[in-house]
């Protein structure tokens, strides 16, 4: 599995994260077309190679020099949030859901942003909607956020994990006087995430950069874990301080290895996923068949429906989905959206399967798929998909022991 790990030893910012981006293949042209279908005016965005310590990598500069005349080249205030002192977040998203950036970068974007809203809005004791951002670090958040979805889009990983985030030490400045670090709406991004503080004596990890992490990544890692580095790209910081300045993005590859033991490997497989699992009492049997459907198309790996006794005595079911780790965000949406429960619990479980190969076998009967796993010692077993054993009962009228045996039987004068 191809894997985009974050490693944030000198924390993580907006600026960081474009220029890991950059360092790590995305073209900065393709960057700023993405970033064109804002439609906002009013700033540049470039990437210099820079070095902190010895590690060279590129540097996001977002130069909004231009973005105090833009109403006047544009025309008066079509742009109205732009030049007023500050930006709610309820501007921010219109600005967002009106734009013409693609699909999954807009979501991506949506949900960054409203992660650094809620929890602004927290932090000062303002609705969410009314969260001002200033006008210039509006401006430049829009283009970190906006940028960094944009590029997530771009590099397309199967999954994306992050190590403990440093958040830096000592004392930071805020719109609203001086904070200790790490920032209030920082803690509240990060709340329940592995970090730790001290390595700086500066604020390392920013809310924007906090955000990008809690809304994109998968898994943090915080065990030893075996891994093939691909390539690694170099996001560097604004400041040059004794330790490098620099976030380090890299492809990984993990492959889900079979279990070793003593004399060998096991003939199994261990994968990591999760189970997602709610109890339903008051869905009609066919809005649970479509359910299920909706989980399948979605990427689950297995579902059960078992049923179960609630309170007050109500029969119910619990629907149990099997996924990858990073399925769950979507599989989660679909049990708010298309089931009447208001929680669903999350498990991290461990699978085993043994090894196995689909072979395709032909003949008088056409196609038919054996599916052979491996035990151990090289043994085998197998069987016939069910399809292909039913199509075959239904054509020649006879059952499925012996539609099997026709098969294999076939197969094997081959």
């Amino acid at each position: 599995m191809k894997i985009l790990h974050f490693d944030c030893f000198a924390g993580i910012s907006g600026d960081m994260a474009l220029g890991a981006f950059v360092g790590l293949g995305v073209d900065p042209e393709e960057l700023r077309r993405g970033l064109a279908g804002l439609g906002l005016g009013g700033w540049k965005l470039d990437f210099v190679r820079d070095e902190r310590c010895g590690i060279t990598g590129a540097h996001a500069i977002v130069d909004l020099s231009g973005s105090a005349d833009h109403a006047d080249r544009h025309g008066g205030d079509h742009h109205h949030h732009q030049h007023h002192q500050h930006t709610s977040w309820k501007d921010i998203r219109e600005l967002l859901e009106e734009s013409e950036i693609s699909r999954g970068a807009k979501e991506r974007a949506l949900d960054i942003f409203g992660r650094i809203a809620e929890a602004e809005g927290q932090v000062h004791g303002v609705p969410v909607d009314a969260v001002a951002f200033h006008e210039v670090g509006a401006m430049d958040s829009i283009i970190d956020i906006v940028g960094a979805a944009i590029c997530l889009e771009i590099l397309k990983p199967e999954k994306i994990t992050c190590g403990e985030i440093e958040l830096g030490g000592g004392m930071v400045q805020c719109a609203h006087g001086i904070l200790p670090v790490p920032a209030p709406a920082t803690t509240i991004l990060l709340r329940g995430l592995p970090v730790r503080t001290g390595g700086f004596n500066k604020e390392m990890t920013t809310p924007t950069g906090a955000a990008i992490l809690a809304s994109c990544v998968d898994e943090f890692i915080t065990a030893p874990v075996s891994f093939r580095e691909l390539k690694t790209g170099y996001g560097i910081g604004t400041r040059k301080m004794e330790k490098p300045n620099v976030l380090q993005l890299s492809w990984r590859e993990v492959e889900n290895k079979p279990e070793a033991q003593a004399g060998g490997e096991k003939p199994w497989m261990r994968e990591e996923l999760l189970l997602l699992e709610a109890n339903i009492d008051d869905m009609t049997g066919e809005a649970l068949g479509f359910l299920m459907e909706r989980f399948f198309d979605a990427g689950a790996l297995d579902l059960v429906f078992t049923p179960v006794t609630m309170k007050k005595s109500r029969p119910g079911v619990t629907v149990s989905v099997l996924c990858p780790r990073e399925k769950a965000g979507t599989l989660g949406e679909i049990f708010f959206r298309h089931s009447t429960t208001i929680g669903f619990r999350e498990t991290p479980v461990n699978r085993f399967s043994l090894k196995r190969e689909v072979k395709t076998l032909e003949g008088d009967f056409g196609r038919a798929r054996e599916k052979i796993a491996y035990t151990a010692g090289g043994k085998t077993k197998s069987k016939i998909e069910y399809e292909d054993r039913a199509r075959l009962a239904r054509e020649e009228d006879i059952s499925l022991d012996e539609a099997e045996a026709l098969i294999r039987g076939a197969g094997e004068e081959d």
